[in-house]
């Protein structure tokens, strides 16, 4: 995603989401106000620079994730994490739709003690406000490697919208995104 440019006094966070595919998360992630940059990639294993075949293998230990650097005088951490909650389901273990599998797992790499203390009250308030009707399966871990996925990866929902599983499945979940979060959507 190409970013913008930002005030030298602006502040650059990073977060680390594993919410399933990382081509619908990232649509979802690149839209959102105060977002610089968004980037597939993998974390949260063991194997050294992992490849999309060794992950999809689900023997790495790997999560597909997003890297999302933003500004968060426009987004705070706790939007992002909204935005994160909202559009997966956290209470379905390593799977988010026909994606099965730890690769697919639904995951909170945190950066500091603030985005750790910020997930886990999160968390915790989704888990007892009773929204879901299964507790929330949510990993929250501190930051590992993030290894970038490869090129053909990156974008992919922008470079490849016309392809069939971005009509059916990613599209769909953009346009859901869009409706709930219109707030938070670059104008």
């Amino acid at each position: 995603m190409e970013g913008k440019l930002i005030n030298s006094r602006d502040t650059i966070e990073v977060a680390t989401f594993g919410n399933g595919c990382f081509w619908c998360t990232e649509a979802v992630f690149s839209k959102l106000n105060g977002v610089i940059s968004v980037e597939s990639g993998y974390s949260g294993g063991e194997m050294i620079n992992p490849d999309y075949k060794s992950v999809c293998s689900g023997t790495t230990g790997h999560a597909e994730c997003l890297q999302i650097k933003f500004n968060p005088n426009i987004n705070r951490f706790t939007d992002l994490l909204e935005v994160f909650w909202k559009t997966h389901d956290p209470t379905t273990l390593n799977r988010q739709g026909g994606d099965v599998g730890t690769q697919y797992r639904s995951v909170i790499f945190y950066h500091n003690d603030i985005q750790k203390q910020e997930a886990e009250t999160y968390k915790f308030q989704l888990d007892q406000s009773g929204i879901y009707n299964n507790p929330i399966v949510t990993e929250i871990s501190p930051a590992t490697i993030f290894y970038p996925a490869e090129n053909y990866h990156q974008d992919y929902f922008e470079n490849n919208g016309s392809n069939p599983y971005c009509q059916l499945v990613v599209r769909p979940k953009v346009e859901k995104f869009k409706k709930s979060f219109e707030h938070l959507i670059k104008k």
